[in-house]
């Protein structure tokens, strides 16, 4: 199944980026079901994601990868133009760990490679 989630981007590495939009439309296409339904439905992953993390949780998708908290130290930065110290709190934020199987389908890619800027 992730695989052919996955494919889902094969076709589109023209363009570096792809947006929410284009998602749900290959969604939409590959799996027949409305845009409107798999709208709500993106919607409600991210949602769900935002909210659990939000409290703590780690999210781990089997195959694709984890949603987790990463634990930033207290650090003290400078403001160069005022010379400055400031002192930016321990917190957390956000990151994105991708399964073995994610990374793999990329070092994998003949698409990536040929994309890939050339030494």
């Amino acid at each position: 199944m992730v695989n052919s989630w996955l494919s889902l981007f094969d076709n589109n590495l023209n363009s570096t980026t792809v947006t929410k939009a284009e998602v749900i439309t290959k969604i939409s296409e590959k799996t027949g079901i409305q845009k409107d339904d798999v709208t709500q439905t993106v919607e409600a992953f991210f949602k769900v994601v935002k909210d659990s993390m939000a409290e703590g949780e780690n999210i781990y998708v089997r195959g694709f990868g984890s949603f987790i908290n990463k634990k930033r130290a207290k650090k003290i930065a400078r403001n160069i133009s005022k010379n400055t110290a400031i002192v930016i709190d321990e917190h957390y934020v956000p990151a994105f760990k991708p399964s073995k199987v994610f990374i793999e389908k990329i070092k994998n890619s003949k698409k990536i490679k040929e994309l890939a800027p050339q030494d």
